[in-house]
């Protein structure tokens, strides 16, 4: 996952709503949004190393991952950045304690930011550039390859296009919409962040597009504050174009969920 927008406690109908788009290399395998049949867990599902970038579990929880980006974005790691989100989403801890329990192997990742829904508390963590854990503020935040609401174009225009989508109370098509913008920023707005003018002008857009690597889906989380839950991911082809999508509601209640296909 490389850029996520999200209103958090942010107005009466939701408690969560998010948005996000997952940037990979188009030959990396990967499985759609689906209830997994070894862990209770939906999402997508990384083929290569068998964990997700953003996932719900039956309890309710959420988990969202991106990477941090760096001139060591490229090296291998001993764990997997898509096993943090399965982990916590098989937990049952509160996500602050989760999270701080890190601490110790937070070092044998790769960068990464966290973001965790444990039914009551929002929280990031990361591991760059030195591992902390916060209590996400409410409001409306936007989450790319740094910290929390760094100012990088792409993070700022992220934030303003879902503040306008909630004041025009933009029905789901809309709020997938908002995060095919496909404009790169002008170089001196560009962030430095060691991989090159060429890389950071290519990774500026919300929607990225290669013959190689570019967005491969944009995921949709509403958690309405009455308990009703819609994960919705559409998918894209190399050529930027849709391939698919699939959506999945729940009702959460008294501990327990209902699911059906969407």
């Amino acid at each position: 996952m490389c850029l996520i927008a999200l209103a958090w406690n942010a107005e009466p109908e939701h408690r969560l709503l998010l948005l996000a788009n997952r940037d990979e290399y188009h030959a990396r395998p990967s499985a759609p949004l689906s209830w997994w049949p070894d862990m209770p867990i939906l999402a997508g599902r990384d083929l290569l190393e068998g964990g997700t970038w953003l996932g719900l579990s039956r309890q309710g929880r959420v988990a969202a991952v991106t990477n941090v980006r760096g001139a060591d974005a490229g090296r291998r790691f001993a764990r997997s950045r898509g096993a943090l989100v399965t982990d916590f989403l098989r937990d049952r801890q509160p996500a602050a304690d989760w999270a701080a329990a890190l601490a110790p192997q937070a070092g044998a990742y790769g960068g990464f930011n966290l973001l965790l829904y444990d039914g009551r508390d929002l929280v990031y963590a990361s591991n760059r550039p030195s591992f902390g854990v916060a209590l996400v503020a409410p409001g409306i935040h936007a989450l790319s390859n740094a910290a929390l609401d760094t100012p990088w174009p792409k993070v700022t225009a992220a934030r303003t296009r879902l503040q306008w989508a909630l004041s025009e109370q933009a029905d789901d098509d809309r709020l997938l919409d908002s995060m095919n913008d496909r404009h790169c920023a002008d170089d001196t707005d560009l962030p430095d962040t060691g991989v090159g003018l060429s890389a950071e002008r290519l990774l500026s857009p919300a929607f990225i597009r290669s013959d190689a690597y570019g967005t491969r889906c944009t995921s949709l989380l509403r958690l309405h504050s009455d308990g009703r839950v819609l994960l919705r991911e559409r998918r894209y082809d190399a050529a930027g174009a849709n391939s698919g999508e699939t959506a999945q509601q729940l009702q959460l209640a008294a501990g327990r969920a209902q699911d059906t296909d969407g």
